[in-house]
């Protein structure tokens, strides 16, 4: 079976949109590229935001962008 979790809840989508605002915000870049980063260059979104959400939506803002940002250089994936 696949491990492909999907956004199940509103506090779940509002949490990703909040994770894509502030990390294209931080690169002063479009939310659309940081999004299609997250989902079409990589599933970031999918594999690590959304399974991580109960422990990373406890975290501050600073260090939630902080998170995806390493994860995306581990991952190499670059807007």
């Amino acid at each position: 079976m696949m491990n492909n979790k999907k956004i199940k809840n509103s506090n779940e989508l509002e949490f990703a949109v909040f994770c894509i605002e502030n990390v294209a915000a931080k690169l002063g870049v479009d939310a659309t590229d940081v999004y299609q980063a997250l989902t079409k260059q990589s599933d970031i979104l999918y594999q690590y935001i959304i399974p991580e959400y109960e422990v990373l939506h406890t975290q501050s803002k600073d260090y939630i962008v902080e998170e995806i940002l390493n994860v995306m250089k581990e991952r190499g994936v670059v807007i």
